[in-house]
């Protein structure tokens, strides 16, 4: 139902634009609109309750309703563009002669007759509307007539497996009870030990509790094992608690409060262990606790939930992790082959040598999840030890096993975090359908499509859709529905992917919706009706849609950018070559948000002015031939930039040309190097005043060490390039790294600083470190001794790799050999034996 909810919110916020835009509608237009809108928002409130129902629990009519209206919003949605298009016409051109001036009033004509008929159009929409409330209420049947068979939740068995049976959390198991058992100082004061199991839906986290409760529960006077679910009955739930730590029957009431007091009366003098399984809501964890007395007799608690939010509130979020591969492999042997005909000590090799390549190939799209290594392995029992059927079940997953029960359980079992989201978050993922399998996914560029659909929409004035993005896509990772991708040098998220088997689910609800089609490219479409189609030819995709609001341009593929493009006044990304040249009156698209890469030389120098009018943008990347003293004043205009970005390709330093600009507070990633040089480290770079800092690449003529000691104080930078003016460099003596300074620093470039020291606790995450250049004579002339080449890289515990580009202009050969000799031996005296690049 998402995509019928997506339409009808761009549907209903188009009508309003129509209401208040200047499109000269008649007053009975207005109030035929004005109908139609109120109308529609009705709908889109009843088919909110229709969208967070499964399919297999929905009343047939509810989802024949829910399709008519899904394709009626976009018939409305497709007339009001059209509408919008005929009526901006050609108005603003320039006439040019008898040609254009002929033109233009068969253009007008054209926009009269259609103004005309807009009327008519309406109201025949309006009767569609009409229409389709309508038969929804002709055709319904009393609920009470239709006795539906009541469906058992499939998680329900995971308490019951054997424990012979169990694969792989034998590691996880004695893990967890360690951390439930060890004495701190929090169980000391008399506090409940809680440790929350956070995890994937089907990774294995209620059997894990279960394997826990089983081994420790007879340690404890008493103990109790409760599921809570998406739709809890509280009094049920309550209970069973009750009834389970005391052993008892509870026949006085059924009152959630008295529950509660009896429970936790029965507790205050006992020593309990409790499991609450399967927790959606931070706010019905805290009415449980309320029936677990804080006592000084040592009592555990388990909580399990798929939601990382609510295990941090609740305490000690542990992050159940996938299946090894070798536990992979035994998982599936075992339930494809047998225990006794499945040498579990061997798990390099498939019993059946022809089949080792394709159940790689299983295991690789099951990424360690056991429920999905158990629901292959159903589909795979019964067929022939034969490649090619293998092969046919690994190809068929989410286009030909629809029926398949096991299946149809695995998808149930996920499904139940898709539908517990609000519906703008499922519109979003399944939006990820379109992607192919294994796909890493830009999270800025998600987000602008997001935008281009028009699935976020902000009710907040000046709110960023982009930071709403963000929101969205922070929260589908919270929900561990995708899979976030760090970067490799700085720790943050640049990307995502989705599991196989989430793919598999939201392309099956695609296709039920039809939300989105997807075909390789020697395929043809099989639908009348496309509203997205994604072309995919093995990991590339290629996604038609029907709208857009960023451009990018193919590299060399254009000198210039059109001059047309400044008409695009709704414009929100412009992503270019920096080879590619903008036209004048750039400034005009003042909705633009991110700009790269905009080159700035003596053509178009004007067009610094330019850019100072652009002031929504957060992201600017800018590409200069030659240095322009306006820069700064231009800069010092755009208030909420977040990311900036400035290059060169002229050699000649600017000293100081960008000391009269202060950075806005929103700034957390800054990239300034090579030709544009500040003076002096500004006295806005500090933590007080750049709170969201995490990146920064930055060139300062001189850099005392309490300048430094500044940089170092930045809790959440994680990427720092510092280069300092080797002339300069005589005058500081040895920068010191000082203990507590860059606490999560990950990756650290230094250029031209001269000799370091990094002492003991500085730099305690930091992976990467980088000198370019490192000069040996500077090194050398400290005090004639090569020790003085002593960075001390035994204090950055978590050093992976250096890279050192030596100077060594007017250096003989051996000072150079013996250099390098003193840079291997500390990367081989340190505990990690860094990889170590010397150029």
């Amino acid at each position: 139902m998402e995509l019928a909810m997506g339409a009808l919110a761009s549907t209903i916020f188009k009508l309003g634009g129509l209401l208040v835009g200047e499109y000269n509608l008649q007053k009975g237009v207005k109030g035929e609109i004005l109908f139609l809108k109120s109308e529609l928002e009705s709908l889109q409130g009843a088919l909110e309750k229709v969208s967070d129902t499964p399919a297999d629990q929905l009343d047939i009519q509810d989802n024949i309703w829910a399709k008519d209206l899904r394709e009626l919003s976009y018939y409305i949605d497709d007339s009001i563009d059209r509408f919008m298009l005929h009526s901006k016409g050609t108005e603003s051109a320039e006439l040019h002669g008898l040609k254009d001036f002929i033109d233009r009033s068969i253009g007008l004509f054209r926009k009269a007759m259609f103004h005309r008929n807009i009327s008519a159009k309406i109201r025949d929409i309006k009767s569609r509307v009409t229409e389709v409330s309508k038969r929804r209420d002709r055709y319904r049947i009393n609920s009470y007539v239709v006795n539906k068979p009541v469906s058992v939740d499939p998680r329900l068995f995971a308490r019951y497996e054997k424990a012979t049976d169990l694969v792989g959390i034998d590691g996880a198991r004695e893990e967890l009870i360690q951390i439930l058992m060890a004495k701190n100082e929090v169980s000391d004061k008399g506090q409940n030990k809680i440790v929350s199991i956070v995890g994937f839906g089907g990774l294995g986290k209620t059997t894990l509790a279960n394997a826990v409760y089983e081994r420790l529960k007879a340690k404890f006077d008493c103990s109790a094992f409760v599921s809570v679910s998406q739709t809890p009955c509280v009094e049920k739930l309550f209970n069973d608690m009750l009834y389970q730590v005391t052993r008892e029957k509870n026949p006085s009431t059924n009152v959630i409060q008295a529950l509660i007091k009896d429970i936790r009366e029965f507790l205050e003098k006992k020593r309990y262990f409790i499991v609450i399984d399967d927790i959606w809501d931070i706010s019905f964890w805290e009415m449980i606790r309320c029936a677990l007395p804080d006592n000084n007799f040592g009592n555990k608690i388990i909580t399990t939930t798929r939601i990382l939010s609510v295990a941090n509130q609740a305490g000690g979020a542990y992050k159940l992790k996938p299946l090894s591969l070798n536990n992979s492999r035994r998982l599936l042997f075992q339930r494809v082959f047998g225990n006794e005909n499945y040498n579990s000590e061997n798990t390099e090799k498939c019993p059946v040598q022809q089949l080792a390549e394709v159940s790689d190939k299983v295991l690789k799209k099951c990424a360690g999840v056991p429920l999905a290594i158990i629901t292959m392995a159903s589909l795979l029992a019964y067929k022939a030890r034969n490649e090619m059927e293998w092969y046919e079940v690994y190809n068929s997953v989410g286009t030909s096993l629809e029926s398949n029960l096991d299946v149809k359980n695995m998808r149930k079992i996920l499904s139940f975090s898709y539908f517990h989201m609000p519906s703008h978050l499922r519109t979003c993922l399944l939006y990820l359908s379109m992607f192919p399998e294994d796909h890493k996914i830009s999270k800025n560029r998600l987000i602008w499509m997001w935008i281009a659909e028009g699935f976020i929409q902000s009710e907040t004035q000046g709110e960023s859709l982009f930071e709403l993005g963000e929101r969205y896509f922070d929260e589908l990772i919270d929900r561990s529905m995708i899979q976030p991708i760090h970067d490799r040098y700085t720790g943050m998220i640049k990307k995502c992917r989705v599991h196989d088997m989430v793919l598999d689910l939201i392309r099956s609800l695609s296709s039920q919706e039809n939300f989105l089609i997807i075909h390789d490219l020697d395929c043809t479409s099989q639908s009348n009706m496309i509203r997205r189609l994604s072309l995919q030819n093995g990991k590339e995709s290629h996604a038609m849609t029907q709208s857009t609001m960023r451009l990018e341009q193919v590299r060399n593929k254009i000198a210039s950018l059109p001059s047309t493009v400044v008409q695009l006044r709704n414009l929100m990304c412009l992503y270019i070559d920096h080879s590619t040249r903008v036209p004048n009156g750039i400034g005009k698209l003042t909705c633009l948000q991110e700009m790269l890469i905009i080159r700035i030389d003596n053509s178009n120098i004007d067009i610094i002015e330019e850019l100072g009018q652009l002031t929504k943008l957060r992201v600017l990347s800018i590409f200069l031939n030659e240095w322009s003293d306006k820069l700064a004043g231009c800069l010092c205009k755009l208030q909420k930039i977040q990311r900036l970005y400035i290059r060169s390709d002229f050699n000649q330093r600017n000293i100081g040309g960008l000391d009269a600009w202060v950075a806005t507070r929103h700034l957390c990633t800054l990239g300034i190097g090579q030709s544009c040089w500040f003076s002096t480290l500004p006295s806005w770079m500090n933590p007080g005043f750049l709170p969201h800092l995490s990146a920064v690449s930055i060139a300062v003529r001189e850099l005392p060490q309490d300048d430094l000691d500044i940089l170092g104080r930045f809790e959440g930078l994680r990427y720092l390039n510092l280069e300092v003016d080797h002339e300069n460099l005589g005058i500081h003596g040895t920068f010191v790294f000082g203990s507590g300074f860059f606490p999560e620093l990950v990756r650290c470039e230094l250029g031209f600083v001269g000799p370091v020291v990094f002492q003991q606790g500085a730099m305690p995450r930091l992976t990467s470190l980088r000198f370019s250049p490192f000069s040996v004579r500077v090194e050398r002339e400290i005090d004639g001794r090569s020790d003085c080449l002593d960075l001390c890289l035994g204090n950055l515990p978590l050093l992976q790799e250096v890279v050192v580009n030596l100077r060594s202009e007017g250096d003989s050969e051996e000072e150079v050999e013996e250099v390098k000799a003193t840079l291997r031996h500390a990367a081989e005296m340190h505990p990690n034996n860094p990889t170590l690049r010397i150029r």
